[in-house]
């Protein structure tokens, strides 16, 4: 029975000291994150995802190996750039070849020749199980997508972004409900977008198509817009807290709340920020006991879920997500921006 007693303790001891160790994972790629949105110099959006992806992998992300695989498709990418005929003619051609090279990486199939024997290179899919990582969060993960070749709306354009930003030019994440794709803006056509789910390049009334998107939601910024750096590592700053709350679902919220009020001193109208203060707010009246500041606390969270509904957040079910994606696909003539097609692919 001792010995029994004795092995209960110890057990519970070692799963303490990792959650420790853990939880020092998390304050670490906090502090990472703040680092970059203080200092503009320090900004790596690659070491800011990997901080997340490693403190939810409790460390045991294969850094190594994620960097080495990086490293091969920002190297085939320059290949493609120097082997390239672009019918491209204006000054901002040396950034719209890398991002036609990295559009080729993650969504076509490319001959390769080794010693004279011809391979063909699979782009990355996309996965569509568990797109939201309700099972699994590490299926919106980069290093999943790097083992697997499938990946999601989140997956997808953080590759995306990695590599432009490896191969030394820019690219905006940009959000629609539930989704994450690519703006970019070039001399000829200006402002156009990037669809790595689909491999398109959609025009806004795709994005508008959906039903959920609202108008106040575009003229304040929640959707269409195109993210500057630091409003990017806010949306990663969600991700940490996102993967905070699934490893200590029995957390006080102050982790959580540290993040969204972070992220939201950059991005005040990141919804799935000002959903999150929300719903710590709503966790902590219900835990109040005196009564009249709970009263209080309410009107108060009234307030922040008006003015996330004023902003034009609406809620998109996953079933109608899907369906909105495939019609990308199945409807691809109809929401295609042609002008853009031509250029990228050659």
């Amino acid at each position: 029975m001792k010995n029994y007693i004795l092995g209960v303790l110890l057990f519970t001891v070692s799963l303490s000291v990792k959650a420790q160790n853990q939880e020092a994972l998390f304050e670490k790629s906090l502090l990472t994150l703040n680092d970059m949105l203080v200092n503009e110099s320090h900004y790596s959006f690659k070491k800011a995802v990997f901080s997340v992806e490693n403190a939810y992998l409790n460390g045991k992300l294969d850094s190594l190996a994620v960097n080495g695989q990086i490293k091969v498709l920002k190297e085939l990418c320059s290949l493609l750039i120097n082997g390239r005929f672009l019918a491209y003619v204006e000054s901002d051609k040396p950034d719209v070849n890398k991002w036609a090279s990295v559009y080729q990486v993650m969504c076509d199939s490319i001959p390769i020749i080794i010693k004279d024997q011809e391979y063909r290179y699979i782009p990355f899919r996309y996965d569509f199980d568990d797109v939201f990582g309700n099972q699994e969060l590490s299926n919106m993960f980069i290093s999943k997508l790097l083992t697997t070749r499938k990946g999601n709306c989140h997956s997808l354009p953080y590759l995306y972004k990695i590599l432009c930003e490896e191969l030394g030019t820019t690219a905006n994440l940009a959000l629609a409900p539930n989704h994450i794709y690519i703006k970019h803006q070039n001399k000829k056509n200006g402002w156009y977008n990037t669809e790595l789910t689909s491999g398109i390049f959609p025009n806004d009334a795709w994005l508008m198509a959906s039903g959920f998107i609202h108008v106040d939601a575009i003229k304040n910024g929640v959707y269409m817009k195109a993210l500057n750096n630091k409003e990017s590592i806010a949306l990663v700053m969600m991700d940490l807290a996102d993967a905070y709350q699934k490893t200590f679902p029995n957390n006080d919220g102050s982790f959580l709340l540290n993040c969204s009020q972070t992220a939201l001193s950059v991005f005040p109208n990141l919804t799935s920020a000002l959903i999150m203060r929300a719903e710590i707010h709503k966790k902590q009246i219900e835990k109040e006991t005196n009564i009249d500041k709970a009263k209080q606390d309410f009107k108060k969270l009234e307030v922040e879920y008006s003015h996330i509904h004023k902003l034009g957040y609406r809620y998109m079910p996953e079933e109608m997500y899907l369906n909105w994606l495939v019609s990308l696909k199945t409807e691809r003539e109809k929401y295609e921006n042609k002008k853009l097609t031509n250029f990228n692919k050659k």
